[in-house]
C-alpha cells in the first residue's frame, strides 16, 4: 500500500511539472558572440557578455519623439521595415499586428517598428500606413528618423541583418527578423516575422518572461 501511494504521489508530480514547464523554462540571454558573425558588427563580434540595446531617439507615426524612456521596463519587439516594400514588409506587418491583439490589454508588452527608408517613410507616409494597418498607437510605433542611427541600431544593437554598411546613401537594409527584448534591454529571441509558426514561438516566449 505505502509503495502504491508513492508511486501515486511520483506520476502527481510529473503531471505538475508537465503543465507548468512553460513557467520555469528560462530563455536564453544573447551577447554579440552567440550570434552567427555575418550578423553582427565586425568591432563587437568577440563580446561575450553584458550586451544591452543601446538607447535610441527616433519619430513615430503621430509625429512624437520616442526614445528608449518610452520602453523603459518594457518587454519588446522590434522589427526593420519599409512602406513601399512588396514582399516581406507586409507580411510582417500582419504578424506584428497578431502579436499587438495578443497582448492589446497588457500595458507592460510594445512593439517598435523602425523605417529602413527614412528618407521616403516621413510622418505623413507613416501615419497612413499605421491607420491601414490597424495600428494602436498606444502600443506600437511606427518610426523614422537619421538613417545612420537606424542602420546602426539594426546592426550593433539587435544584430537583425547579415550585410556590413555605414548607413549611407547607398547602404540598404532588409530583413524579416523580430527582435524580443526584456526589461533590463537584453536580447531574448531572435524570429521569422514571415512565418506563422514563429509568431506563435514569439508569443509563447513572451509569456515566459511576463511569469
Amino acid at each position: 500500500m505505502f509503495k502504491i501511494k508513492l508511486n501515486y504521489i511520483y506520476l502527481l508530480a510529473l503531471i505538475f511539472i508537465s503543465c507548468n514547464q512553460d513557467s520555469i523554462k528560462q530563455l536564453p540571454i544573447y551577447n554579440p558572440v552567440d550570434f552567427n558573425p555575418k550578423y553582427v558588427d565586425k568591432s563587437i563580434q568577440n563580446v561575450n557578455k553584458n550586451h544591452t540595446v543601446k538607447d535610441f531617439n527616433l519619430i513615430n507615426q503621430n509625429g512624437n519623439k520616442i526614445t528608449s524612456k518610452d520602453y523603459e521596463n518594457k518587454i519588446y519587439v522590434v522589427d526593420f521595415f519599409f512602406t513601399r516594400c512588396p514582399s516581406i514588409c507586409p507580411i510582417m506587418t500582419d504578424n506584428m499586428k497578431k502579436v499587438q491583439d495578443e497582448y492589446i490589454d497588457n500595458d507592460d508588452i510594445m512593439l517598435l517598428s523602425m523605417s529602413v527608408t527614412p528618407e521616403i517613410d516621413d510622418i505623413e507616409v507613416l501615419k497612413d500606413y499605421a491607420i491601414e494597418k490597424g495600428v494602436n498607437d498606444s502600443k506600437w510605433n511606427i518610426t523614422t528618423g537619421s538613417k545612420k542611427h537606424i542602420y546602426e541600431l539594426a546592426r550593433k544593437s539587435y544584430f537583425a541583418v547579415v550585410d556590413q554598411g555605414d548607413g549611407g546613401l547607398q547602404d540598404f537594409i532588409h530583413t524579416p527578423n523580430f527582435i524580443l527584448v526584456d526589461t533590463k534591454k537584453q536580447i531574448r529571441g531572435i524570429y521569422d516575422g514571415t512565418e506563422d509558426n514563429e509568431i506563435l514561438r514569439l508569443i509563447k516566449d513572451i509569456n515566459i518572461l511576463t511569469n
